[in-house]
């Protein structure tokens, strides 16, 4: 994907689910979550393994069904073979642009996404991408 498109999706994002958000400062799910929240993002994040805790003052969700609307973006942090179900569940929802972080592929999924008219980013961070584009500091 070329950095206009790339620029374009970050310029349009208003709201972002973090699906893989962790509450452990180690993990880089809690690290981009916080730098999200610091650019300016609605940002949700959803993990079932810690619901109901806080992070960045935002309570974490156990699933999307569980945010009661529609985000712009789902960043997924999450292991190649559980990405497709994620990505499937998100363009059932309407999500307008699935971005799965660096490493994680699912192109089965994706190309079903694509071809129901969601964006998809694959293997790049969002947070790397938003700082490099948008000129925000990490």
């Amino acid at each position: 994907m070329e950095d206009v498109d790339l620029s374009a999706i970050l310029r349009e994002t208003r709201s972002i689910a973090v699906l893989g958000a962790s509450t452990n400062p180690a993990r880089p799910s809690h690290s981009v979550t916080g730098y999200l929240v610091s650019a300016g993002f609605a940002v949700y994040p959803v993990n079932p393994a810690c619901a109901g805790q806080h992070l960045f003052d935002r309570l974490v969700l156990p699933d999307l069904a569980g945010l009661g609307f529609v985000p712009d973006l789902v960043d997924i942090f999450r292991r190649s073979e559980e990405a497709g179900a994620l990505i499937d569940a998100a363009v059932a929802m309407g999500v307008r642009c699935v971005w799965l972080q660096l490493g994680v592929h699912a192109d089965a999924a994706s190309s079903r996404a694509r071809s129901a008219g969601t964006i998809v980013v694959q293997d790049r961070c969002l947070k790397v991408e938003h700082a490099r584009l948008m000129g925000h500091s990490a």
